[in-house]
């Protein structure tokens, strides 16, 4: 990823309350070489393995795709705070350059839209944080949502 990608990933993971603290598990990517649509598929099915190893045992999964249900952050403010109550974990999924597997998609608790454009996946990443960090000021009465 290229640093601006970490660099905001981080500034709105840090301003995350203890109580809401994120983390990123980056997947490594499975390792191309020839092409055409069978490959890419068994990428995908090589990056779904490696990305359901990575998530913790108790959880609610969140797949992003444009496809999905679109969300405003007063919205995403009241799914976590039912997330909270519920006691479990949340682990959002980002697709990688080629996407998601649909397995990965159709196993997911919630299909989620952050918009209905194709975001790159490092953009994405800092969208996600920037979100999920209004959502948590939102609830926090924080003046940050009002800017």
């Amino acid at each position: 990823m290229p640093a601006w990608v970490s660099a905001g990933f981080s500034e709105y993971a840090q301003r995350m309350p203890r109580e809401c603290r994120i983390e990123l598990r980056e997947i490594k990517p499975a390792a191309r070489s020839g092409g055409g649509e069978k490959s890419v598929r068994q990428w995908l099915v090589t990056e779904a393995e490696r990305v359901r190893a990575a998530l913790p045992a108790r959880r609610f999964t969140a797949v992003l795709d444009e496809h999905g249900t679109p969300s405003t952050t007063a919205d995403l403010a009241r799914r976590i705070e039912r997330w909270k109550h519920a006691g479990r974990d949340v682990a959002f999924v980002i697709g990688g350059a080629d996407g998601i597997a649909s397995e990965l998609k159709q196993e997911a608790d919630l299909l989620l839209s952050l918009s209905s454009l194709t975001l790159p996946h490092g953009l994405c990443r800092v969208v996600l944080a920037e979100q999920l960090y209004r959502a948590a000021s939102l609830l926090a009465g924080h003046p940050y949502h009002r800017a």
